[in-house]
């Protein structure tokens, strides 16, 4: 599954190799950019890796949560895969601001109650989620887990990376569909890519945990 979803990154160009600077202001050998997921056909499969993912982690919970704005499509793309493997589970998401006429307030979809499993593309310095944990507590639910499509394994600013800082403040388990040793593994079997799988292994060197 996961050398399949580095070929479908790949081929919607939403994993790309090249000279890119990060948030962090780092230069990187490479670039995951999941909103380039931007068609019918794109959306379904992505849907379908997380549903997949979802079910090989065995992850119990009632609800998807997508933070906004990437996470809204995110969360119905997998509910509806899930639906089709026989899995019904409900989802829901944040506004940016709170709605103040028709059903009014901050929520979209199904109300924050249960066992909450957060849904997003990546976390790179955690905002996004921080404050879905600050929102969902408010209604007293669970975030049970936290699904991302990749994990960078990048070191922060306290060595460890945003994943893992996450999990410390939290206590709570946090999946990703690929993770930048995979990336490494998948262009170790092309030798067309020498000159990046070099970049890639020096990248990781220098910044991974």
């Amino acid at each position: 599954m996961r050398q399949s979803f580095i070929k479908f990154a790949l081929e919607k160009k939403v994993l790309r190799f090249g000279d890119f600077t990060t948030k962090a202001g780092r230069k990187s050998p490479y670039f995951f950019n999941l909103a380039s997921f931007n068609d019918g056909d794109s959306l379904k499969r992505l849907g379908d890796y997380y549903a997949e993912k979802i079910i090989e982690e065995n992850i119990e919970f009632d609800i998807l949560f997508g933070p906004a704005y990437k996470g809204i499509s995110l969360v119905g793309a997998i509910a509806i895969s899930l639906s089709n493997k026989g899995i019904n589970k409900k989802f829901s998401s944040n506004r940016k601001e709170v709605k103040d006429h028709g059903e009014g307030g901050l929520i979209i979809g199904a109300p924050i109650s249960g066992k909450i499993l957060i849904i997003d593309d990546v976390i790179s310095a955690g905002t996004s989620i921080k404050e879905s944990f600050s929102l969902i507590n408010s209604f007293n639910a669970e975030v049970v887990g936290i699904l991302v499509s990749i994990d960078r394994k990048e070191k922060g600013s306290n060595k460890l990376s945003a994943i893992e800082e996450i999990y410390e403040k939290y206590q709570v388990p946090v999946s990703s569909i690929i993770d930048l040793d995979n990336i490494i593994d998948f262009l170790k079997k092309d030798a067309v890519n020498k000159k990046i799988l070099d970049e890639m292994l020096g990248y990781r060197e220098k910044y991974g945990v």
